[in-house]
Order: structure tokens, then C-alpha cells, then sequence
């Protein structure tokens, strides 16, 4: 792996935690949102990644043969936003609310904000995990500078 291999692998992990955390706060501002532009409850959102496959490793065996060589990967990627269907919508009975239904339920998002946070702190020890893996990086680059000296 060359040293700029690895300078790009920790540069997509920071882009795609990034990403993350703002796919979360727009979750965590959106947790009372009951009417979206579509006139639905705003459903929790989640980020999908995947590796960045190397256009070389085309076939199996040339995959087999990085996978038994320990050649390590090229990054990640963010293959896709979703919207999560699985968890359950919050209701709660408002007869007053705009949105209420004709038996005085209002439908609210299904985002739980302590999962968010939690997601969060996840997302944020990820970015911080990249930057010392960069600089630990840019550190053995610059020492490399040094031997010719």
C-alpha cells in the first residue's frame, strides 16, 4: 500500500462520517416533524457504505488474490441513503393537533433521539479514528522526507 493509498483511505472514511453525522442531525432536527412535503410522518434516514472496489479487481481470482495477500482496501463509499421502515412510528393521542387522525392520534416520526446521539458519538469517534490514522500517515511521510537529510 503506498503511503497516498492510505492518505485517500482515511480521507474517504472522514467524507463518509461526515456524511453520517449529517444524515443524523437532519434526524434529530426533524424528530417532531408529523407533515413532510408529501403529507407524511418524516421517517427516520440511515447511510448505507460499501468499499470502494479497485477497477483491477475485476475478476474473482484477482479478489481472491488481494483477499489471501492481506492487500488492504481502498476506502469507503456511501452506496445509498434509506429511510428506515422496520421501526415503528410513535403515536399519541392529540385531538387538537393539525395532523391528528379522526380517532385523535397524531403519527410522529419514528426517531429516537438517544439512538441518535448514540449514533453520533459513533460516528464522530469514527472521524477521529481517521484523523489519527492521516496524521500517523502524514507523520511517516514527513519522517521518510527526513532520511535523505
Amino acid at each position: 500500500m503506498s503511503i497516498f493509498t492510505a492518505l485517500n483511505t482515511s480521507a474517504s472514511g472522514m467524507t463518509a462520517q461526515q456524511f453520517r453525522m449529517n444524515v443524523i442531525s437532519q434526524n434529530i432536527a426533524n424528530v417532531d416533524t408529523t407533515r413532510t412535503e408529501d403529507g407524511t410522518p418524516y421517517r427516520r434516514k440511515t447511510v448505507v457504505f460499501a468499499e470502494k472496489s479497485n477497477s483491477r479487481l475485476a475478476s474473482f481470482s484477482n479478489v481472491l488474490t488481494a483477499a489471501t495477500r492481506n492487500i488492504a482496501g481502498h476506502g469507503v463509499k456511501i452506496t445509498r441513503v434509506v429511510e428506515d421502515t422496520k421501526t415503528a412510528m410513535k403515536k399519541t393521542y392529540d385531538p387538537s393537533h393539525p395532523d391528528a387522525d379522526e380517532n385523535g392520534y397524531v403519527t410522529y416520526p419514528n426517531v429516537n433521539p438517544i439512538t441518535e446521539m448514540t449514533n453520533l458519538i459513533d460516528a464522530t469517534r469514527s472521524y477521529e479514528a481517521n484523523i489519527t490514522s492521516f496524521n500517523a500517515t502524514k507523520a511517516m511521510l514527513a519522517k521518510g522526507l527526513e532520511v535523505g537529510k
